[in-house]
Formats: C-alpha cells, sequence, structure tokens
C-alpha cells in the first residue's frame, strides 16, 4: 500500500521550497496512493489538489481544506461521492473515470454553494437513463456538467420530470447495487494468489476497483518498488520477554532528558516546529512515556516512578519542542522553612582581657608592656628543668 508521506509531499512541493504548510497547489497523480490522508493537517491552505490516476477508493481527510477549488480524483476507484461539504470553497470538482453507482450521492454537494463544474463522465451512474436531468435538479448551483454548459431550457425540463426521473434513477441505482455486490463475490473467487504475471496478464478480467488494484500491485512487483516500501515495516520491540519497558526512538528525534531537578524529570523532545499536534500521541506511564509522533514510536524509561495527575505536556511556539514535566513520585518537600540556628558561645570561666580602645584615640601599645610585666611566673618545683643536647 502506498500511503502519502511527508517525505512524498515534501518532494512534489519543490516549487514552494519545500514547504508544506503554506502550500497551495500539490499534485500526487499516478503515485498508486490507496487512501486520502494527511493532507488535512499538512497542508491547509491548499487550493488546487490533483489526486488522479491513484487507487482511491473512499473520498476522505478533506474536511479542513477550506480555501480548497479544485479536486481532481479522476481515474481512482471511488463508488460514492462524499465527505465534502466542508470545502466550503470547492469550485470545480472532477470525478472522470470512476466507479460510482451511487446517484443519489450527489446530493451530498448540496451544501457546495460555489460548485460551478462537475465530471461523473465514465461512471456507472452516467448511463442511468435520466442521469443529467436529475444532477440538474438536485445541484442547481452547477454551470457545466462533464464540460458541456447547462443551459435555462434544460433546467426547466429537468424540474419538470424530476419526479419521474428520480424514480428512473432509484430503479437504475438497484440494479447496479446488485450487479456489484455480485461482482464483488465473482473477482474475490477468480482471485488466484499463485497465478503467475504471465498468465494474469493474458487473462481477461472485468473493470472494477479490485482488477485496477491487482494491476497496480502486480506491476509494482516486477519493478521491485514494494520490496522498498517494506523495509521499514519492521515491528519495533517495546518490552523485554519479562515485560520490562526499553527505550525506543524508531522516530529518529533527538531529545533531552534532565534529572538534575530533585523534584521532576525534564524531557524535551525535538519535533518539527510546523507539525500539527494532532500527529502527536502520549501514552504516559509511571515508569515510562511513550509518544507516536506521525506513527513512528518514541519510548523512554523513567529512573524511578513519577506522578502522572501532575505531569504536563507543551509545545513550544517558537520551536515546536514537545515538552514534558513529570513530578517524581518520591520526592518530599520541606515542610516551612528551616531556621539555621547560630553556633552557641561557649562559656569560659577565666575572664577574657580585651584592649580598650575608644573613638577617635589612638592605640597605646605600651599599656600592653606594662600588663605584660605586672604578671609574676611562679616556678612550679613539679616540672622538670629543660635539657638541652
Amino acid at each position: 500500500m502506498v500511503r502519502i508521506t511527508e517525505e512524498l509531499v515534501r518532494k512534489k512541493a519543490e516549487h514552494n521550497e519545500g514547504i508544506i504548510g503554506t502550500l497551495e497547489e500539490l499534485s500526487l497523480h499516478q503515485e498508486d496512493v490507496e487512501r486520502i490522508e494527511h493532507l488535512n493537517n499538512w497542508c491547509k491552505d491548499i487550493q488546487i489538489l490533483y489526486l488522479q490516476a491513484n487507487l482511491i477508493p473512499t473520498i476522505e481527510n478533506l474536511n479542513k481544506l477550506k480555501k480548497l477549488q479544485y479536486l481532481n480524483l479522476a481515474i481512482n476507484n471511488i463508488e460514492k461521492i462524499e465527505n465534502l461539504e466542508r470545502c466550503e470553497s470547492l469550485e470545480k470538482l472532477d470525478l472522470t473515470l470512476n466507479f460510482i453507482g451511487d446517484l443519489e450521492s450527489v446530493c451530498s454537494l448540496e451544501r457546495n454553494v460555489h460548485l460551478r463544474h462537475l465530471y461523473l463522465t465514465g461512471n456507472p451512474c452516467c448511463d442511468f437513463e435520466g442521469y443529467r436531468e436529475y444532477v440538474i435538479v438536485k445541484l442547481p448551483q452547477l454551470q457545466t456538467l462533464d464540460a458541456s454548459e447547462i443551459t435555462k431550457s434544460e433546467r426547466i425540463k429537468a424540474k419538470q420530470n424530476a419526479a419521474c426521473v428520480e424514480e428512473g434513477i432509484k430503479r437504475a441505482q438497484d440494479h447496479y447495487s446488485e450487479f456489484r455486490a455480485e461482482q464483488k463475490v465473482r473477482v474475490g473467487q477468480d482471485y488466484d494468489p499463485s497465478v503467475t504475471d504471465e498468465d494474469f496478464w493474458r487473462s481477461t478480467s472485468e473493470h472494477c476497483p479490485e482488477t485496477r488494484v491487482e494491476i497496480s500491485r502486480r506491476s509494482r512487483k516486477s519493478k521491485g518498488l514494494d520490496q522498498q516500501e517494506t523495509k521499514e515495516t519492521r515491528q519495533v520491540s517495546l518490552f523485554t520477554k519479562q515485560g520490562r519497558p526499553l527505550n525506543v526512538n524508531q522516530a529518529k528525534l533527538n531529545f533531552r532528558f534532565s534529572d538534575e531537578d530533585p523534584e521532576k524529570f525534564v524531557l524535551d523532545l525535538v519535533v518539527y516546529k510546523y507539525l500539527d499536534t494532532n500527529l502527536i500521541e502520549i501514552d504516559l506511564q509511571p515508569i515510562y512515556v511513550r509518544i507516536a509522533v506521525k506513527g513512528k514510536l518514541f519510548q523512554i524509561v523513567f529512573p524511578e516512578e513519577i506522578l502522572i495527575d501532575r505531569s504536563t505536556a507543551k509545545r513550544s511556539q517558537t520551536t515546536g519542542h514537545l515538552v514534558l514535566e513529570m513530578p517524581r513520585a518520591n520526592y518530599k518537600p520541606i515542610k516551612g522553612k528551616t531556621k539555621i540556628k547560630a553556633p552557641q558561645k561557649i562559656k569560659d570561666e577565666t575572664k577574657n582581657e580585651f584592649l580598650d580602645v575608644k573613638e577617635n584615640d589612638e592605640m597605646d601599645v605600651s599599656k600592653i608592656v606594662e600588663n605584660a610585666k605586672k604578671k609574676s611566673f611562679v616556678d612550679d618545683p613539679d616540672v622538670p628543668p629543660l635539657e638541652f643536647g
């Protein structure tokens, strides 16, 4: 399965210096993409989007593209028109050569009041009797249908025959639904993975979404493209056999883990500045945190337990970094302020003699000598005399 990756989008945004946040036009045609994803969050300023010649079965994940004016989904596997109501600026929609048999699904475009041009050529619904009249009545804002201008006389006739046409459309639609259900079973039974590529290309097959997907997969396999995409499909081990969490950096993100503060741990994870926060998922546990960034995992184990309910996770407005502050569970703050007692003075029985110094008086050194002379020396007979060698 070919995914819409950030690398692919940046490659296609070379005309915008690889910046996708301000991208206004994007072409992802002929990439074998099987699902519309991420553009909803990465390219909110997009105005023109080319997705033709892919394998997309469902219109989805476009509701945030408020500035989208032209959407090209021709030559895909779409069977129903849906999920475009919030693309309020949509003016042109190309669904040529898809598999739309649910013609009533065009009613989902009623809220797209700016829609002027719709292309449905090559879809099964175009074979329904009254197809054009039905679409004209349901979408009065259209100016052209299948590159043909809608005239005033057409609108009048379509409104006059609306009830009859609608009944015919429902019958044709029910008939096609039965055919499609049988086709899915039939194609599923005919599929055999043991069939060689040579036999597959020689055999005849039905024109349906399943055949398109199989043709694409066999083509990519013969070119060796699938092997390149499966290099990173290896499952990442997050725990040991004993259940202990492991440090994992599948996302290959730079980070800084600080334990200098005795009260808390701080994790600074470097994520792309313009990355939408919706693409980041955090699973915080007492002894580890697991962060998924665009599906890639980052997991780090703490030296000791933390308090989950008091932890915070914030994005920096300048750098986009994800910063987690996690208080330590074993930290016990000291209640109140501890006063440091001054060292007690040791009381001495003997009275110390201090020099008496008065203000503006000079120190009289002679007194020191006089005081020293007053002291008498008493010889202790029990103390032996000093001997000099």
